[in-house]
Parts: C-alpha cells; sequence; structure tokens
C-alpha cells in the first residue's frame, strides 16, 4: 500500500508552502533569504563601491544627502526542510475511533507516516528541499534535505521500512536533531511529545535559538482526548517502562483530563512565544482533511 495515495498528491498539488522566516538555501526560489541581492524585497542601503551597478544607486538618498549608497534586497531561495517524526512506542496506539485511510484504522505513528509523506511530496513538488528525520529515544534514520524528485521516494522508502520502536526520550532526542540540521530552514515535527512538558520547552526553544521556523503536528488518538473508558480497565505501556496497570477509569478521569489540558496549554503558549505554529491532530481527522484546514488557513494568513 502507498504512503502517498493519489488522493492525497491531488490535494497536495492545490496547495503550497511559504516560508514565514528568511531561510538559507542554495538555489533561487519563492521564500525569502537572509542574503542580501537585488531582489524585491527592499533590505537596507550600503555605500557605492568602484564596480557596482550605477542602476541601483537611490537617487533620491543621494539628492538629499550627498551620498553614493546603493540598494540593497532581500534574495529569494529555496526552502530547506526537516521533517521529525517520532517513531517510539507510544506512537503505535491505535483507538477504535481512528481514522480510515484506504479503508484501514490506522495508529499514531501510521498517520504520522502519512502525514510526513504528503508534506515531503508538497516540498519537493514546488522545488524546495525535504529531508527526513526518525526518532524514539535516539536518532534511527536521518536523510539530508534534496529538492531531486528521487528524494520523494528515498523518504517514501525510509517512513515504509520504519517500525515504531519502544522508550523515548522526545526533549532530549530533538535538542540532538536541532544541532544537526547545518542551515537555517523550515522544521517539522510530528509526534504525541508524550515527555516532560518543561523539558519540552527547553527543546523548543533549542529550535528558535538555531533560527529555524518550527511547526508541530501534535499527533493524539480520540480516546487519548476524550478519555471515554467506562469499565475496569487494563492499561499496558506501549514503552515498556511501568507495568500493566489495572484501575478503574471513572476514578481517574478527571484529573487526567486536567493533567492533558495543562500540557496541550503549555505547547501553544510555547509555540505563540516562538511564532511557531502548532498544530494539533485527531487521527479520527481524515488526513486531507487536517492538510486542507491547516494549509490553506496559512496560505491564507500570509496572502493576508
Amino acid at each position: 500500500m502507498s504512503l502517498l495515495p493519489t488522493e492525497t498528491m491531488a490535494v497536495m498539488r492545490r496547495l503550497e508552502w511559504l516560508a514565514r522566516k528568511r531561510m538559507q538555501g542554495t538555489l533561487t526560489g519563492k521564500h525569502s533569504s537572509p542574503d542580501k541581492g537585488f531582489s524585491v524585497e527592499f533590505a537596507e542601503h550600503r555605500e557605492y563601491s568602484p564596480g557596482d551597478d550605477p542602476r541601483n544607486l537611490d537617487w533620491r538618498v543621494m539628492a538629499k544627502n550627498d551620498r553614493n549608497v546603493i540598494k540593497q534586497y532581500i534574495e529569494e531561495t529555496n526552502l530547506r526542510t526537516t521533517v521529525a517524526v517520532d517513531i517510539s512506542g507510544s506512537m503505535r496506539y491505535r483507538g477504535e475511533q481512528a481514522s480510515e485511510i484506504d479503508g484501514t484504522a490506522r495508529s499514531k505513528f501510521e498517520y504520522a507516516r502519512y502525514l510526513a509523506a504528503a508534506l515531503s511530496y508538497l516540498y519537493v513538488k514546488q522545488g524546495d528541499g525535504a529531508g527526513l528525520v526518525t526518532f524514539d529515544h535516539i536518532i534511527r534514520d536521518q536523510l539530508r534535505c534534496a529538492s531531486r524528485p528521487s528524494q520523494v521516494r528515498r523518504i517514501l522508502d525510509t517512513l515504509w521500512n520504519t517500525e515504531p520502536g519502544t522508550e523515548t526520550e522526545v526533549a532530549k532526542v530533538l535538542h540532538e536533531v536541532a544541532e544537526r540540521i547545518p542551515k537555517r530552514g523550515l522544521v517539522i515535527l510530528i509526534s504525541d511529545f508524550l515527555d516532560d512538558p518543561k523539558s519540552m520547552v527547553e527543546a523548543l526553544h533549542h529550535f528558535d535559538f538555531r533560527q529555524h521556523e518550527l511547526v508541530l503536528f501534535h499527533v493524539l488518538a480520540e480516546e487519548e482526548l476524550s478519555f471515554p473508558f467506562k469499565n475496569y480497565q487494563r492499561f499496558r505501556d506501549l514503552e515498556g517502562i511501568e507495568p500493566m496497570l489495572k484501575i478503574d477509569p471513572q476514578a481517574v478521569r478527571a484529573a487526567y483530563l486536567e493533567r492533558l489540558r495543562e500540557f496541550i496549554q503549555s505547547m501553544e503558549t510555547t509555540c505563540g512565544k516562538l511564532r511557531a505554529d502548532y498544530v494539533p491532530v485527531n487521527t479520527r481527522t481524515p488526513l486531507s482533511d487536517t492538510l486542507v484546514r491547516y494549509l490553506g488557513r496559512r496560505m491564507h494568513a500570509r496572502r493576508s
């Protein structure tokens, strides 16, 4: 079964991605670059030097201040995107109300694979670079950014041959991911982010320190969001750290939902401060709806 079905490709052909922060790339493209050239967006003036093109002289400033100055502009560049996918044990969870793709219910991990495949296809389709990182408690695979069409196949093959691991240390690994990306770019994090909230906040700040644009797809199953269980249940730790627990869901439901609400709120608040996009994803929602809703809103906001 393909991770990039025809209907997904059809949706992605109608959409595009424009970076908010200035990017560093190797090709000329549609995204603002921190490097200065002679494009369309004004950056600053500098003193005229012999050999500069006289057509770029700012005659108004010269007339007022008797200074020979050149107008510099922001060059446009291609986007370098790294898609980081959590493959830890908790991503194995498959709720009864998970969405259906091609008629089969999917776990959080499977939903994340489809999402990563679709986004990678989008970036390469529009001439940008896409790379991939998979991780649990360590980085498992890393494909450096490339914009050639064959890069999509490499990413799909890696995702297809990946299986969820066991334990995870999301925050710790994200620090390493931030350090491994050589140039400022876009980083897409796809995870359930089940880790210590304070550690997660520190890890997200690391990406901001490295001047990356950040987008978080927070993938959770409907059952994790609503905790609908009623009778005594056996809960198994999918990361193998704690033993199986038999508890009364009714007795812990209120406390669980409050802790979850506080955690989600802390993630949203941190993303707001970092000007990062926080995208909550319910695995019950069809993938196409998730993509169209988020990318459509992003495109509209950029054009406005």
